[in-house]
């Protein structure tokens, strides 16, 4: 087989003169174009009304940014997807830049789901909590907000409010005696009796009112309520409902902006500076503010505000609910467009404006001063990292400060429930989205063979690292591996790294050191003497952080498998039960030994459960054997 750049091999030609011989057979159909460098890797995906004319931009050979420019030199093919309509195009440009991360497209980085309230409708007494994901409970949801912290204040205020449970139904059905929370007045007790049906369900759409953006009737109707206690000399109910009150304006004021004139929008600002770009979101619903996010577009020097703000939308809304409104800091160029994708993915108009007067520009500035300040802190703290990355890499000897570290450690209790993790490190800190967690498998370790387990997590890494990314060209590759251990780790993983032919990736162990204190620790490397970093040196601080970011991640992981199978039961094996069926039988039954013991016609009466599934949870506990 001959290598790719043998001498032999001519390289295939690329530049406008190959993205022309495309245009006779392109007509004027709208859909998304793919451009690819000499390896079949995408550089761009774009949309267009119309392929041939967008197609033909391409082929001058002048008149082009130096960004589009360097992008058309590299293109060696195409690739096309004709579609009905220019909105289809739309839609399917923004899945597909978010799915193939093409070089020269404006790429949103962070693009997690964002948290709701829900309020369960299918329980006598509704619970509200937290909830991320896709909605596929009975319920009303309320959201999104910003972050599980923007929730959990909003919902201990709620608490403070409206008193409802946030308990499991299994754990509802078998209280026998109030907990903590009613004893401190943030649950009204329903599991024990302590307050009827109706007078609950009157306190659920209380609440639903004030998450939907009608809090002043629920003040005046407590105001009312406490002047009628306090009539009637009631004082403790008096009091009670004073503090309700106060929890009330506690939770508009602690929300800061609460505008008069939007009830529902997304109000997003950019700020641009040194090639750089911060995105900042505020979430405006109900008329409250439920948070704000700031997001960095990977972009280049080059490109315009109106290319980045309508990629950005684009994205971000690929797989989110999109508000009424959206109001912008900057115009972009396919307004129109956009707001009728948008509107046909939410099913009701929305709204796209560039406000320049009255509340709607106020809340723009704001959130553009925010954009500003968090773009100059993220450039400060990029600096400081590079300076980091460059003392790491004159401390271990690398060739370069690296651009992606991965630093690995394991957690188990005698070996049970043991996982390993991978965090991963780089020039813009902390890469969340690329951790990673292993189930260690391994049947013929020894409980608590720390080597075992390492040695298990990196044959699974590099497996999949070459199966995945060959040629080392997807950035997926480590310029340097952080192992939690000394010389015997370090041994297990080399050992492992020459099986799969990967020798050169720098390596370094990290030991606690003398009395495994913190702050002494020693450094080894294969064959070489292990050394140690001054106390008061940053880098040795660096490493510290990362070492306990891999110890958190690994004892986060750990805790969450364990307590995973404390809350396992025998229902999770049978065929056709799901968490709402898990629930609804351990909510009838009291047990999972009571649902097995069940017969055919009892197990029929649980709702939820069809005849044909009871008779399956029949047959499962009773055909064993």
């Amino acid at each position: 087989m001959t290598a790719p750049n043998d001498p032999k091999t001519p390289a295939p030609p690329t530049g406008h003169e190959v993205i022309q011989g495309y245009l006779r057979t392109l007509d004027a159909s709208p859909g998304v174009y793919r451009m690819l460098d000499a390896q079949a890797r995408v550089l761009y995906v774009g949309k267009a009304r119309n392929l041939r004319a967008r197609v033909s931009n391409y082929a001058r050979p002048s008149g082009h940014s130096a960004r589009i420019a360097r992008m058309i030199s590299e293109t060696a093919s195409m690739m096309f997807l004709t579609t009905r309509t220019e909105t289809e195009a739309l839609l399917l440009e923004q899945n597909l830049i978010k799915q193939l991360k093409p070089h020269y497209n404006v790429l949103l980085r962070d693009d997690k789901s964002f948290p709701n309230i829900l309020l369960t409708k299918d329980h006598p007494f509704p619970q509200i909590r937290k909830h991320r994901g896709a909605k596929k409970e009975k319920g009303s949801y309320f959201g999104p907000f910003a972050s599980a912290g923007a929730v959990n204040r909003t919902l201990n205020q709620l608490q403070k409010v409206f008193q409802l449970r946030n308990c499991t139904d299994s754990m509802f059905a078998s209280r026998t005696r109030p907990c903590l929370l009613y004893q401190i007045k943030r649950c009204s007790g329903p599991c024990v009796g302590k307050i009827s049906q109706e007078d609950y369900a009157a306190s659920v759409r209380d609440a639903e009112r004030f998450l939907s953006g009608r809090s002043t009737g629920i003040q005046g109707k407590l105001a009312k309520e406490m002047q009628a206690a306090s009539d009637a000399m009631e004082f403790e109910r008096a009091a009670a409902l004073r503090d309700r009150i106060r929890a009330l304006t506690q939770v508009q004021t602690a929300q800061g902006i609460n505008p008069r004139t939007v009830s529902e929008a997304d109000i997003i600002a950019l700020h641009m500076q040194g090639g750089q770009a911060c995105v900042q979101v505020f979430f405006i619903r109900a008329g409250q503010n439920w948070g704000n996010r700031d997001f960095y577009p990977r972009v280049g020097a080059d490109i315009e505000a109106a290319e980045v703000l309508e990629a950005f939308i684009g994205q971000f809304y690929d797989g989110k609910e999109p508000p009424r409104q959206l109001l912008l800091s900057h115009p972009i160029e396919n307004a129109d467009l956009m707001a009728q994708a948008l509107t046909e993915k939410l099913g009701r108009k929305v709204e796209i404006l560039v406000p320049k007067r009255g509340e709607k520009a106020e809340l723009i500035e704001g959130a553009t001063r925010n954009a500003r300040e968090s773009l100059a802190r993220r450039m400060a703290e990029s600096a400081t990292q590079a300076r980091l990355l460059k003392g790491i890499a004159e401390a271990f000897d690398l060739d370069a400060p690296p651009e992606r570290i991965e630093v690995y450690d394991n957690s188990h209790i005698q070996g049970s429930n043991a996982v390993g993790a991978m965090i991963v490190a780089g020039p813009d800190g902390f890469m969340k989205n690329q951790y990673r967690k292993f189930n260690i498998r391994g049947d013929d370790l020894t409980p608590g063979d720390d080597f075992g387990m390492m040695k298990e997590v990196l044959h699974r890494r590099f497996k999949r690292l070459l199966k995945e990314d060959p040629d080392r060209d997807k950035g997926l590759w480590p310029d340097l591996l952080l192992i939690d251990g000394g010389a015997g780790q370090v041994s297990a993983v080399a050992q492992i790294m020459a099986e799969h032919g990967v020798e050169d990736i720098p390596m370094v162990g990290v030991a606690k050191g003398i009395d495994r204190d913190h702050g002494k620790e020693e450094f080894h490397r294969p064959g070489q003497r292990p050394f140690a970093l001054q106390r008061n040196d940053p880098v040795l601080y660096f490493v510290q952080r990362m070492r306990d970011e891999a110890h958190r991640f690994a004892i986060g992981t750990h805790r969450a498998k364990r307590a995973k199978s404390v809350g396992a039961t025998p229902l999770d094996e049978v065929p056709g039960v799901g968490a709402a069926r898990k629930r609804a039988l351990l909510a009838h039954f009291g047990s999972a030994k009571a649902v097995s013991r069940a017969n055919l016609a009892d197990l029929k009466a649980v709702e939820g459960v069809s005849d044909g599934l009871a008779e399956t949870i029949y047959g499962f506990f009773h055909e064993k054997g």
